[in-house]
C-alpha cells in the first residue's frame, strides 16, 4: 500500500473553500508560499529555472467522495474524474502555479487554489509538448458556450 507523506505546507490567503475563485472565468492569481520541509529542501536544487510547476497536494479537509456531482460552472452532473471536485476517492489535488522566486526552502508562487495549511505532496516542473490547438476542454467548453447565450 502506498502511504504518501507531505514534503511541505502551503501558505495561502484562503481559510475557507468559499473564498477560492470557482466557476467560468475564475482567475487563479492569488500568491502564496510553499514551505518545503528541511529534509526535502535539497530536492529544490535547480527549480528556479522553471517558470511554472505542477503541485500535487491533499484535499485534507474533504470528507467522503461522490462519483457524480454538479459543479459551480454547470448545472449538469458530471463524473468526478472529469471535474476538479475535492470529493474524490483519493483526495489529491493538482494545480499549476507560476514560480515567482525561491528563498531557501520557501517557494513564492502565483496561482494557488488550495486552503492555507494544505499539505504539499510533490512538485514537478510544468512541461507540455501538446500544442494548445490540440487540447480539448470537454464539457467545460460546452458550459462556456451555454453561459455566453
Amino acid at each position: 500500500m502506498f502511504s504518501p507523506r507531505a514534503i511541505g505546507i502551503a501558505h495561502t490567503p484562503y481559510t475557507q473553500t468559499k473564498e477560492i475563485p470557482k466557476g467560468l472565468g475564475a482567475k487563479h492569481d492569488a500568491e502564496g508560499v510553499f514551505e518545503i520541509l528541511p529534509e526535502f529542501e535539497a530536492g529544490l536544487t535547480d527549480i528556479e529555472g522553471f517558470s511554472h510547476l505542477f503541485v500535487l497536494w491533499v484535499f485534507d479537509r474533504s470528507e467522503g467522495f461522490e462519483l457524480f456531482g454538479t459543479v459551480p460552472i454547470d448545472g449538469q452532473p458530471h463524473g468526478v474524474f472529469s471535474t476538479r471536485s475535492p470529493r474524490r476517492p483519493n483526495p489529491i489535488g493538482l494545480t499549476v502555479v507560476e514560480l515567482l522566486r525561491r528563498e531557501a526552502g520557501r517557494l513564492h508562487v502565483r496561482g494557488v487554489d488550495m486552503l492555507d495549511g494544505t499539505p504539499i505532496l510533490d512538485l514537478k516542473p510544468y512541461l507540455s509538448s501538446i500544442p494548445p490547438e490540440k487540447l480539448r476542454r470537454g464539457w467545460i467548453a460546452e458550459a462556456e458556450t451555454r453561459a455566453k447565450k
